[in-house]
């Protein structure tokens, strides 16, 4: 049961770092490619659409690393997983505190009621997703070190 949840945790944890890892690195350059109207109703429609999904996902994440911590506290590699559940709370603090605020405004932009500062407050989101993926990306590579 234990492996299954290790599995289980492993690849959730995974995809959601693979979306995070697109969205920064593949989805945003697109959209920022295009004309200036078309660039921010895409990231607001991205916005929309993951921010009905991302805070499953996190929440979930989470939840499957603590119940992990907690069935494999007299396994090896428990501390990674721990370390691992800490840095997905860190995630979802971020999300919270600086994330959301932007995006809840964004997602309700649109060219004719967009503020001035549009492109800034995206460029903002934008470094805190980065640093956000990088917590992501580790506490996914600890998890991944406790597996194996």
């Amino acid at each position: 049961m234990l492996s299954a949840l290790e599995v289980v945790t492993t690849v959730v944890v995974g995809l959601m770092v693979g979306v995070e890892f697109s969205v920064a690195f593949v989805m945003n350059p697109i959209f920022n490619a295009l004309p200036e109207d078309s660039t921010q109703q895409a990231h607001s429609h991205g916005g929309r659409m993951l921010g009905a999904v991302m805070p499953v996902w996190y929440i979930g994440s989470l939840v499957l690393a603590g119940i992990w911590a907690v069935a494999g506290r007299h396994h090896h590699g428990t501390n990674l997983v721990v370390t691992a559940a800490a840095l997905l709370i860190l995630s979802v603090i971020m999300s919270v505190l600086l994330l959301v605020p932007i995006n809840n405004r964004n997602k309700a932009w649109t060219p004719d009621n967009r503020p001035a500062d549009w492109k800034q407050q995206l460029n903002r989101w934008n470094r805190w997703h980065y640093a956000r993926t990088a917590v992501i990306i580790t506490a996914f590579t600890l998890l991944v070190t406790a597996l194996v």
